[in-house]
């Protein structure tokens, strides 16, 4: 491997975490997704195909490892991220901080094909298309989970009791499009 081919897996490491971090509730855990998708991305760097975006190549390793994880928990209900989530956000005196808690809540109980789809487009700004490739659904199917995800995601906000500037900030801010 050369060394300009390393450089740009590591240049994807902070992107990585981010959408890791989006994607799992807990940090230690999005940190081993990160390490296992670097893993597989380095032994199986000759499998990358030169003409595709490396980024996205990555995103699409995190993505499968991320599924296998999700498929993996399905036998072992007890372990369910979702059953340690409070029923109502709670309202904080230091507001940045608990605001960013309360959303990563919010976006633990959407499902996770509609998260990683928001937390792509959303997050780490690749367009539909770049999407569609590293999930392996058609562009129609990445526009529909994410239409799906921006709704819930902002019933959620409503319905925590959020003021109605904060859920139209909020609904802008997740209402990029590309």
């Amino acid at each position: 491997m050369r060394a300009q081919d390393e450089a740009e897996i590591v240049a994807c490491i902070p992107s990585l975490r981010r959408y890791a971090r989006g994607l799992m509730s807990d940090p230690d855990r999005a940190d081993d997704l990160v390490q296992d998708t670097l893993e597989r991305a380095w032994s199986r760097f000759s499998m990358w195909q030169k003409h595709s975006e490396l980024r996205a190549w990555m995103f699409g390793i995190m993505h499968n490892q991320f599924i296998d994880r999700i498929r993996a928990q399905r036998s072992r209900p007890e372990d369910s991220v979702g059953d340690d989530l409070p029923e109502m956000p709670q309202r904080p005196q230091q507001a940045d901080a608990l605001e960013i808690r309360d959303l990563d809540r919010l976006l633990q109980r959407l499902p996770p094909e509609q998260r990683e789809v928001l937390l792509l487009v959303s997050v780490e700004e690749l367009s539909y298309q770049e999407v569609a490739t590293v999930v392996g659904v058609p562009i129609g199917t990445v526009m529909s989970r994410l239409s799906r995800a921006r709704a819930r995601l902002r019933d959620e906000i409503a319905a925590s009791g959020s003021s109605p500037d904060k859920v139209t900030v909020a609904s802008h801010k997740i209402q990029r499009v590309k």
